[in-house]
């Protein structure tokens, strides 16, 4: 069983106005019954309830959850029933259903406090608003180029309690901050709409003090804010890229690579996602074809490409327990260009004949967890990214990530970016807007030649997965990367 309560605090503004404010609190529980069979067969069932101020009623949540146990246990009989029909009917090709007895529950018991100076429950409403509202003036003062601007902030806390039949104890708390920015500029020359967002798993002092954390820095929410305005008024002036014919050097910086780690190295790595089980709404993965077919062991990439997910590490993919109870440990995906292996719960890990890593998340306790990525990133080399740039002689630089576009498998990709420029005789020359990269991905990773030493982790605030859709936090980045690709417009 898994028991949540949250709190949260919102602020917003507009073109140096408050917009919008807000307090919330929830509370909600999941849980998830595994009925074992005669045959050796499994049948789970999972049930979850979003129960709110009733939780303060110990009579009213007691019944709430006896009720909830009774329903997950008829749907773990329904499955084990309908399991067990299909394997009388296929007999050994459907042996992957009696595999989950084979990884045995978490028997782990932990307190994990959440990290802060600010606590969320005590942040001055007003402070939040000041905040937005100071720092989208800011923005509107860079000039008439401005058409419009948005700054939000979020402070978040959350409490979840994990508890098994096996004997499990586990609390983990959460303090989250986010502030996101999105501003259009005009000019004679063009337009230019950009966003990004920066956060930390900590109280409001990241967003007004900013963060020097060593692989996630970033400025306090004015100076951010302050920043992309200028960034977006300069591109808004910026001529349109336009893509040269035919394949060329590119380098590309950790902004960038951030969402390459996500969609290409990420999500195809999330064993649930390989396993077809969301092939219906989501795809599927290009490293796993098949039990037979698959990637794992063979080159994926050049020796000089590492990736893994580490959701030890500081950032909001950061935890020390999924929500089966399992420790969280980094999950090595590439090693010198060689695949590695998958994230995965105990049930795709019983399925793949592998150990569980930690992997199975919710977005909220009444969902039902899912595999989700937790920092995921391009692990760094040993080249300065200076030199990169300095080796090429005719290429293009391209930085930060903007939105990406893929294939069913993901085998292939084409992702836009903020900034593009041309780089001649090592040296970055003219600046240009509305660029992309394409490639596939294979033949991308495979064509890297350079890894830099500039390893940085960015705040993903809204990966979306599952049916119904859990929105989940992340972090995502890499180092800078040299490869070649083709460019397209943005």
């Amino acid at each position: 069983m898994r028991f949540e309560a949250m709190f949260a605090r919102t602020a917003t503004a507009s073109d140096g106005d408050a917009r919008d404010s807000s307090a919330s609190e929830a509370a909600a529980f999941g849980v998830r019954v595994h009925c074992a069979g005669r045959d050796s067969v499994v049948g789970r069932g999972f049930t979850g309830v979003e129960i709110g101020r009733l939780a303060l009623s110990k009579t009213k949540l007691a019944a709430a959850l006896n009720s909830a146990l009774n329903e997950a246990l008829e749907r773990a009989r329904a499955d084990l029933r309908e399991k067990s029909a299909t394997l009388k009917l296929l007999g050994a090709k459907a042996a992957n259903l009696m595999a989950l007895d084979l990884v045995e529950p978490s028997t782990k018991c932990d307190n994990a406090a959440a990290t802060y100076v600010c606590d969320p429950r005590g942040l001055d409403h007003g402070e939040l608003d000041r905040a937005c509202r100071e720092a989208s003036a800011a923005v509107c003062g860079l000039g008439n180029e401005i058409a419009f601007n948005a700054v939000s902030a979020l402070a978040e806390l959350r409490h979840e309690l994990f508890v098994n039949s096996a004997g499990s104890i586990i609390s983990q708390a959460f303090a989250f901050s986010q502030g996101d920015c999105y501003i259009v500029a005009q000019t004679a020359d063009g337009h230019q709409e950009t966003w990004d967002v920066i956060g930390d798993q900590r109280g409001f002092e990241t967003l007004a003090d900013g963060s020097r954390d060593e692989l996630s820095p970033h400025p306090d929410l004015h100076t951010f804010a302050l920043e992309l305005g200028k960034e977006t008024r300069e591109l808004a002036a910026a001529p349109a890229l336009k893509p040269p014919d035919d394949e060329v050097v590119v380098v590309t910086d950790p902004h960038f690579n951030a969402l390459v780690a996500h969609e290409i190295i990420g999500h195809p790595c999330e064993a649930d996602r390989a396993l077809k089980m969301e092939a219906a709404y989501a795809g599927r993965s290009w490293l796993l074809r098949s039990l037979a077919a698959n990637e794992i062991g063979r080159p994926i990439g050049s020796p000089l490409l590492w990736a893994c997910s580490d959701p030890t590490l500081a950032g909001f993919g950061h935890y020390r327990y999924d929500h089966e109870g399992t420790r969280a440990r980094r999950k090595l995906h590439v090693e010198a260009g060689v695949f590695r292996g998958f994230l995965n719960s105990r049930a795709t890990a019983a399925a793949l004949g592998v150990e569980p890593n930690g992997s199975s998340r919710a977005s909220e306790a009444w969902h039902m967890p899912l595999i989700r990525m937790s920092n995921t990133f391009f692990m760094p080399g040993a080249s300065d990214p200076a030199a990169m740039i300095a080796d090429v002689e005719r290429g293009y630089y391209v930085c930060g990530n903007q939105i990406p576009s893929i294939a069913e498998s993901r085998e292939n990709f084409r992702i836009s970016a903020r900034r593009v420029y041309a780089i001649e005789h090592g040296r970055l020359g003219r600046l240009y807007r509305a660029g992309s990269l394409m490639s596939d991905s294979k033949r991308y990773f495979m064509n890297i030649d350079g890894v830099g030493n500039d390893l940085r982790l960015f705040a993903i605030p809204n990966c979306g997965k599952g049916q119904p859709m859990q929105v989940k936090r992340m972090s995502n980045g890499g180092p800078t990367l040299r490869s070649r690709a083709r460019l397209g417009g943005g």
